[in-house]
């Protein structure tokens, strides 16, 4: 009884991995499945210990820029021990003694050295399952790494190009006066299309991988998310302070909902808390003053805003309640580098999984 005891949970281990991977590696959307949850968890355990000893924002961003890649790596190393566990657990249920050889039928297989020959058909076929396992996963993961690394690549092509643009770290102020010198409020809604596309492609990359959330960008300075605010808020600036003749609506504003669309989508994943319908009344982090400073420094620049700045408020606090509580959490979770208008607001959700902040000169 014993032994078929050991077999039915090597089974169901084995399932299990072999789910997880599945789910990892080649279903197109992120699923919460506990595997890849607990071994994320346990690698952020061990950087978050190696983060006491960092007392400054660029030591915690060298650790931190590990903790994906040490992930990634070790996602495959725990599913080909689980399996090569499960089959040994198998082959001595199938009588196969003692565990040892068990053990060495299980790595001969997983691994195809075929150093150890099949004492049977039972024994045998699932040999011929391992091996096909253990190829078809090495096979996957190769096939995924370059998907992921040009998700990355693609990600941080605007990132980077958003530090000539509004600055270090980015602001969404500072943006706006550089994009008015450069290109004119007229010629403004391409850029918010380009962005709206990154946004896009963000929903879509960092829903189905969420892992590319973790992965930091070469520069200390900059960060996805902090470059996201800062898009976001200037985009909201044009929409609700900014004084139009043309008689068509600014992309501004989509640009702003995609963005809102696409950090809600992923958040979805960390089991972020927001609320789908805010209203525009609700507060948000940024002040009244932050926000009157802002306007008076685009006057400066040459920007023609609306008379009625009150409303001006209204329209603003409307436009960012959308998209600021996801954007702090993840500034949070991540541990995004402090930005105006973001990382650097007070953070107040707790319940967040792999948080640590680390601010400069801690």
């Amino acid at each position: 009884m014993f032994p078929v005891l050991v077999g039915v949970l090597a089974s169901v281990a084995i399932a299990l991995t072999v789910a997880s991977a599945a789910h990892t590696l080649v279903v197109p959307r992120a699923t919460g499945v506990l595997l890849t949850r607990w071994v994320t968890a346990a690698i952020r355990v061990l950087f978050d210990l190696r983060l006491r000893w960092a007392r400054t924002y660029p030591d915690a961003d060298w650790v931190l820029s590990l903790f994906a890649p040490a992930t990634l790596l070790a996602l495959p190393l725990v599913w080909l021990s689980v399996i090569l566990a499960g089959f040994a657990a198998l082959y001595w249920a199938i009588g196969v003694r003692p565990w040892q050889n068990a053990l060495l039928d299980s790595g001969s297989s997983l691994l195809t050295l075929g150093f150890h020959q099949p004492g049977g058909v039972v024994t045998g076929a699932l040999q011929l399952i391992e091996a096909t396992l253990g190829l078809g996963l090495l096979a996957l993961l190769i096939s995924f790494l370059p998907s992921l690394y040009a998700s990355y690549s693609r990600r941080e092509v605007l990132v980077t190009a958003l530090e000539c643009e509004a600055g270090t770290p980015p602001s969404a102020t500072e943006l706006l006066e550089r994009l008015l010198q450069v290109k004119g409020l007229t010629l403004l809604d391409a850029y918010w299309h380009e962005w709206t596309r990154w946004f896009n492609e963000i929903e879509e990359t960092h829903s189905s991988n969420p892992l590319l959330v973790f992965f930091r960008s070469p520069s200390p300075d900059r960060h996805w998310v902090t470059a996201a605010g800062a898009v976001l808020d200037s985009a909201s600036l044009v929409s609700s302070t900014f004084a139009s003749e043309d008689p068509q609506p600014s992309h501004a504003g989509l640009c702003v909902r995609a963005g809102s669309q696409a950090l809600r989508r992923v958040g979805d994943y960390f089991h972020m808390p927001y609320d789908p319908d805010p209203r525009p009344g609700d507060p948000i982090a940024v002040t009244r003053e932050e926000f009157d400073e802002a306007c008076r420094r685009l006057v400066a620049a040459g920007a023609k805003l609306k008379d009625d700045r009150d409303q001006a408020w209204r329209d603003f606090a409307g436009w960012r309640v959308c998209y600021e509580r996801v954007l702090l959490q993840f500034a949070s979770l991540t541990t995004a580098p402090p930005a105006p208008w973001s990382a650097d607001r007070p953070i107040d959700f707790h319940h967040l999984p792999l948080t640590r902040r680390i601010r400069t000169g801690a």
